[in-house]
């Protein structure tokens, strides 16, 4: 084999595991979703990285507009802010699994990634009585070890199908992204915290929320949680 075709080979090889561990469709590592049906005029808002002192003022805004959202919560965060985490339940809202430290777990073992799973899990059932069926991988990022870690969990990994940025862009231009790329069976990623933080400054993802629900709706677009997006009613 010649030297050309050795680099090719390794080029397809690097851009596979690429794909596999970030790849926003890619379900090699386990199975994952990015996007509900694009036949039905639905979306989904979704919240990584809390609670964090900031969620009470993102539930009074989605409360006002009555919409409801998916949080994937950290198990650190959880601990911290049981009673935020409760105020999510209790608001309707659905929960997932962000795991426990928010790692970054690319090159990470099996035994480290089924314990970050399964702490989170455990943070949550105990703190608000729910046993999160979604999970959204910090980061993006998928790696050796999660299809059976999510197997026996029983978690679904929930990637998005537009990415808001909300932890460095303004209000406007945060909005004006998601709008972007917002449409039928659309899963809408924001923040409600910064990682396991404390006190992180997420006032630019409340107003741009205030702007994008209206919109959102002007549009047509129902909004529901993952789950209701994925596993319609009617």
């Amino acid at each position: 084999m010649t030297e050309a075709a050795v680099g090719g080979l390794l080029g397809a090889g690097c851009a596979l595991l690429t794909y596999a561990v970030r790849g926003r469709s890619s379900t090699l590592f386990g199975p994952s979703v990015y996007r509900g049906p694009r036949t039905r005029p639905a979306a989904a808002l979704t919240f990584d990285d809390g609670p964090s002192e900031g969620t009470p003022r993102l539930l009074e805004v989605l409360d006002r507009y009555g919409a409801p959202a998916t949080f994937f919560q950290c198990g650190a965060n959880v601990e911290r802010l049981p009673e935020m985490a409760r105020a999510v339940r209790a608001a309707g809202h659905e929960i997932g699994n962000h795991s426990y430290t928010h790692p970054r777990f690319e090159f990470r073992s099996p035994g480290f990634i089924e314990q970050e799973l399964s702490r989170t899990q455990a943070a949550i059932q105990d703190r608000t009585g729910v046993i999160p069926a979604l999970f959204r991988p910090p980061f993006g990022i998928r790696w050796f070890g999660f299809r059976e870690a999510q197997r026996r969990l029983n978690l679904l990994g929930v990637m998005w199908t537009v990415l808001g940025r909300d932890w460095k862009l303004p209000a406007r231009a945060i909005a004006a992204r998601v709008l972007k790329g917002a449409g039928n069976g659309a899963i809408i990623c924001l923040h409600d915290g910064r990682e396991i933080q404390s006190n992180p400054d997420v006032g630019e993802t409340v107003e741009a929320v205030r702007i994008l629900i209206p919109e959102l709706r002007a549009r047509g677009l129902h909004l529901e949680t993952v789950s209701q997006l994925l596993c319609p009613t009617n």
